[in-house]
């Protein structure tokens, strides 16, 4: 329940190799805030504990050879029956395994996440992990196109971007609405004291006091941000507007 004890909160588990690696990111800024609400319950769950050997083993060499080491399936799928088992009759559990091979982390995404009451993310690393775990998993997902040493870091990027979107969570919610990616442009510039640095002023229609002019100012530096910046999110925002259609 949150604070106000009306709601249940959104349950993410993380099941991973190395659990402390998420103490100082879960345990400040805004997943801080939002688990002291009572609005996003985060558990780091040791995939070792799903082991049945005595070295807790969760890892083996390869099939056919080759450098490191590959994440055992048996495990795995053990761990996900038993959180599977967790989740409140009725309703389902999203797993979801972190992998630079799944599809592209967007804000998008972030927003359609948040919809889910209990996600499980699975935390990919080593070399990789055995082709068969991803028949359990019910997405995969990339936070881009480069290659980290493990899972862990993407799942602190989803908790962290989900997390912030539960109503609730940020104390302004408006503040979202302004934030790049949320209207396909990347947000404008922002100022605040001192007016004047070294020379470098605040554009003086922001202490205007006409909300006209400031919201038209923001609007169009927004535009020339994304132009000069991301020029291909405009591409996809033309795409949304038209339905996705092409002509002939």
């Amino acid at each position: 329940m949150n604070e106000k004890g009306s709601i249940r909160p959104m349950v993410i588990d993380v099941l991973t190799l190395f659990p402390t690696m998420f103490h100082g990111v879960f345990d400040e800024s805004m997943l801080k805030i939002a688990r002291e609400k009572g609005l996003v319950e985060i558990n780091t769950r040791d995939l070792r504990d799903w082991t049945s050997d005595r070295h807790r083993t969760a890892d083996d060499k390869p099939y056919g050879g080759g450098p490191g080491m590959v994440m055992k399936v048996e495990p795995v799928d053990r761990a996900l029956t038993d959180l599977r088992a967790g989740c409140p009759a009725g309703e389902r559990s999203l797993v979801a395994l972190l992998t630079p091979q799944g599809e592209k982390f967007s804000q998008s995404m972030a927003k359609r996440l948040t919809g889910e009451r209990h996600m499980i993310l699975v935390c990919g690393h080593y070399e990789g992990f055995d082709e068969r775990i991803r028949s359990l998993v019910d997405m995969e997902i990339s936070v881009g196109d480069y290659i980290l040493t493990c899972g862990e870091i993407p799942a602190m990027v989803v908790c962290d971007a989900v997390a912030r979107l539960i109503p609730g969570v940020l104390g302004d919610g408006d503040c979202l609405l302004d934030e790049s990616f949320e209207r396909g442009l990347l947000e404008y510039p922002q100022y605040t004291r001192p007016f004047d640095y070294k020379g470098m002023k605040v554009p003086e229609v922001l202490v205007s006091g006409d909300p006209k002019k400031i919201s038209q100012w923001r609007n169009e530096k927004a535009l020339e941000r994304t132009v000069s910046r991301r020029p291909d999110l405009l591409t996809g925002l033309q795409g949304a507007r038209s339905g996705g259609k092409t002509g002939n």
